[in-house]
């Protein structure tokens, strides 16, 4: 017998999977639900409803769509993990999260957390009986002193947003596993490219797909990866009982995204050790952070934990809000944004933008000052990010 008209029906079983390598599985991975037309690309599925009875068991685009399903089938795999679930934005997964907890319940969470994180644990679920405490979890005595505080989550992110804390995910996880705490790891700053969560021990691993995983900065999406089936209930059934889903449109934006991450994530972090140097050795800033500069406080973590320092460099100038403003406002092709891990660069004041929410002293005491700016460094040619920084500090200097 020949050959099936469109090629070998096992050429795409979960075996052959698994022995790719993060390249290949980010092309070729999720190409389920092409019906015999043969399309190497999946369309997309904008319906609300499908009739009852379909051989994929679709009913409602709220509990399921095959966007949905291609996308988590490869941000799976690329997390090293069995399940995954997508869901409007990186808030929506973090939402979904939240959810499982119950009133009394606390979470240990790192202090320099989101500023979004942070506002809908203050302004949200405290009011639900949710109790967060705030430690510095690069300290080892914060990581012994999780057992005390009985959480039910401990939560952080590495590196974290906007000061590039690298924290030990493997210690985290350990510590919380002898607190009875599950770990959930925002691995968004990272990309699933330079770091795997689930590998160091994490329960959950949280990306903004907006970010990196998308990469254009025309889709907005997350996702939560596990290696447990209990969690994946759990955020399955929080996509469809809270409406978090995304839409298909924004998951088939976010899968064609993906097929180039390992690309665009090389040159992100080539650009961004430059800028970090650049910054280091030309400029007069007081801290310049990049998880890969030796002069990082966890750079020996980061060399172990990390294949690479990623695409975002904070620089503290120590400078007056007003100096701060006049050099952002002078560059051409850092856009002032407040997203990040696009292919365009983009600069952020965090006292002003994204972390807004977060009371000033409470800012302050984490080292997020007037002073402090996050670049998002893209792909472009790197002496005219350079040439731009140049011209935006001779605004300071002026």
């Amino acid at each position: 017998m020949g050959l099936p008209l469109f090629g070998c029906p096992d050429a795409m079983s979960e075996k052959s999977i698994e022995k790719w390598g993060m390249e290949t599985r980010a092309i070729h991975a999720g190409l389920d639900y092409s019906g015999e037309t043969g399309a190497i690309i999946p369309p997309v599925f904008m319906t609300s409803t499908f009739e009852s009875g379909n051989s994929g068991g679709f009913d409602y685009t709220r509990s399921g769509n095959p966007n949905f399903r291609n996308l988590e089938e490869t941000l799976a795999s690329l997390e090293s993990g069995s399940r995954a679930c997508v869901f409007a934005s990186g808030v929506s997964a973090i939402t979904a999260i939240v959810s499982t907890l119950a009133a009394g319940d606390r979470v240990v969470a790192e202090e320099n957390v989101y500023g979004c994180t942070f506002r809908l644990f203050d302004a949200v679920f405290e009011k639900f009986g949710i109790e967060v405490v705030y430690l510095d979890l690069t300290k080892e005595e914060s990581l012994v002193a999780i057992g005390k505080h009985r959480p039910a989550l401990v939560w952080i992110e590495s590196p974290t947003n906007p000061l590039l804390k690298v924290i030990d995910i493997e210690a985290c996880s350990s510590a919380a596993r002898e607190a009875g705490a599950a770990l959930v790891v925002d691995n968004t700053f990272a990309s699933s490219c330079v770091q795997r969560p689930l590998e160091l021990g994490a329960d959950l691993s949280l990306l903004s797909t907006t970010k990196y995983t998308n990469g254009h900065s025309d889709a907005l999406g997350g996702v939560v990866c596990t290696r447990s089936d209990e969690w994946g209930d759990k955020m399955t059934f929080a996509q469809k009982a809270l409406g978090l889903q995304p839409s298909p449109m924004d998951c088939w934006l976010i899968q064609r995204g993906v097929k180039t991450q390992a690309l665009r994530m090389e040159r992100h972090c080539k650009n961004a050790l430059a800028v970090a140097q650049f910054l280091e050795s030309e400029s007069s800033a007081i801290m310049v952070r990049y998880p890969y500069l030796s002069s990082h406080p966890q750079y020996e973590l980061a060399c172990r934990q990390m294949s690479a320092g990623s695409g975002i460099v904070t620089v503290d100038f120590g400078l007056s809000l007003d100096q701060t403003s006049a050099f952002l406002e002078r560059l051409e092709l850092f856009k002032c944004a407040e997203s990040l891990g696009g292919i365009e660069s983009l600069s952020c004041h965090p006292a002003s933008m994204t972390h807004a929410a977060v009371p000033v002293a409470q800012r302050h005491e984490v080292g997020i000052t007037d002073s402090l700016v996050r670049l998002s460094v893209g792909i472009e040619t790197v002496d005219d990010l350079l040439n731009d920084l140049r011209y935006g500090l001779a605004a300071i200097d002026s």
